[in-house]
């Protein structure tokens, strides 16, 4: 499995089969484990299309598995960018580290996508 990030925070790697597995480490591991596990469980709820599915996740080993959301995105227009982070918020997810580095691009169907929850939060009014 090839690591496609590796940094204080976390390891990420892609699998053959297309999924990614994400081990966390560091500082407040536990924590941004749990907090990534909710939002996109929250996420899936809402029927958020441009996130990863979450398919597994190993509480003991700070670890998780999801699909495949594309490949990064070198270049993105400032407004697109603002405009895709704005859109997750209609699915009541503000994500708190708004930065290229979260964005990706699915080719099947031409989508831009997010990724890396770790620091995301569910806005109050979301149910």
């Amino acid at each position: 499995m090839p690591i496609v990030k590796d940094t204080l925070r976390a390891t990420v790697r892609v699998g053959y089969d297309g999924r990614v597995s994400k081990q966390f480490r560091g500082p407040r591991a536990a924590e941004r484990f749990a907090n990534e596990v909710r939002v996109l469980r929250h996420l899936e709820a809402r029927g958020c299309g441009f996130v990863p599915r979450l398919l597994a996740a190993d509480e003991a080993q700070w670890k998780i598995v999801t699909t495949n959301c594309g490949s990064r995105v070198e270049h993105l227009d400032g407004e697109r960018m603002r405009e895709l982070f704005a859109e997750l918020e209609n699915y009541g997810v503000r994500h708190d580290d708004a930065e290229m580095r979260n964005v990706t691009y699915r080719q099947q169907d031409g989508r831009f996508c997010l990724i890396d929850f770790e620091f995301a939060m569910i806005l109050p009014d979301a149910k």
